[in-house]
């Protein structure tokens, strides 16, 4: 039985994104150990505050504050806590009504087990010993017996010193990938500088990278083909916002290239070229990493430009 591949891959950007007078307020109250919620058009207080009514789509704006204590409504325990997750040590995950609410706010509650939890237990907040204007600014929720908060929100203008007016949330995925037959087979042909494709038993197409079926029959695929390894440009794109962690200087040309031999354009740079001289109907080659197993980048061969019939089903 042939190896079984497979990779740790990550996909990872920070999204940035302006608030609003509603969202500010509240980012902003958090920061001062205030929470803050607006009032619905039906009445209802809700926390976390949006800008719009739920239900009628109407802006709001009638903004209040409610207790920094308040009752679970649900919960759910998480025993392996993750990478970034609240806290560090197994906790539990809550919707907490606080009060003055007429809504449940999602975090993390600190208690020693699950059995020190229950739906209707009271807890409060425990603030972040340094706070930026985040949701971040709660560290987590903690059992209370104390007093409960004013049932009634106070009203607030939502007016604070250096209100936070953006935040830069990070998304992350983190995961395996375990290629199957017809992509292992594809890898490792990489790792000899070759590139293989596989032909569709009914429409005879040659697909690259294989998928191990036609896309478009739907038949399992198994006959290898060698491709390439020049190829065409069939459509591109200049790239001018540099990406973190690629040591690559924009512009660049990201580009379709259809391969000798394939029915199907895979991804690669163009370089060796000025950026502005790329065009569709450019014969290029690959330019192969030192020491590692995939193409770095294509490069002109040198040969006449392809002719548009030649390419114009694959842009």
């Amino acid at each position: 039985m042939p190896d079984v591949l497979s990779a740790p891959l990550v996909v990872e950007f920070p999204f940035t994104r302006s608030l609003g007078p509603v969202q500010s307020a509240f980012l902003t109250g958090l920061r001062e150990r205030t929470v803050l919620g607006v009032r619905a058009d039906d009445g209802t207080v809700l926390v976390p505050p949006v800008e719009y009514d739920p239900v009628t789509a109407n802006e709001l704006g009638d903004l209040v504050e409610v207790a920094p204590t308040g009752t679970v409504t649900t919960w759910a325990w998480n025993p392996s806590p993750r990478r970034d997750q609240p806290l560090d040590t197994p906790f539990a995950w809550v919707l907490v009504r606080l009060d003055g609410a007429g809504t449940a706010l999602l975090h993390a509650l600190d208690a020693p087990g699950p059995d020190a939890v229950r739906t209707g237990m009271r807890v409060r907040i425990r603030w972040a010993a340094t706070r930026t204007g985040a949701i971040t600014d709660i560290a987590c929720f903690e059992p209370y017996e104390g007093e409960p908060g004013p049932s009634e929100p106070a009203p607030h203008e939502g007016e604070f010193t250096d209100p936070v007016t953006g935040i830069v949330a990070p998304a992350r995925l983190d995961y395996v990938h375990t290629p199957g037959r017809a992509q292992s087979a594809y890898i490792k042909a990489l790792e000899e500088r070759r590139t293989v494709g596989e032909r569709c038993p009914s429409c005879r197409k040659v697909y690259v990278p294989p998928r191990g079926a036609c896309p478009t029959c739907g038949v399992a695929t198994a006959e290898q083909v060698e491709v390439g390894p020049r190829g065409t440009v069939t459509t591109f794109c200049i790239v001018n916002i540099k990406a973190k962690n690629l040591d690559i200087e924009v512009p660049y040309v990201y580009a379709h290239i259809a391969l000798d031999g394939a029915d199907l354009a895979l991804h690669g740079r163009i370089a060796g070229i000025p950026y502005d001289q790329v065009r569709m109907g450019l014969r290029v080659e690959p330019v192969w990493s030192e020491g590692a197993r995939h193409v770095d980048h294509y490069r002109p061969t040198g040969e006449p430009d392809a002719d548009y019939d030649t390419y114009k089903e694959l842009v």
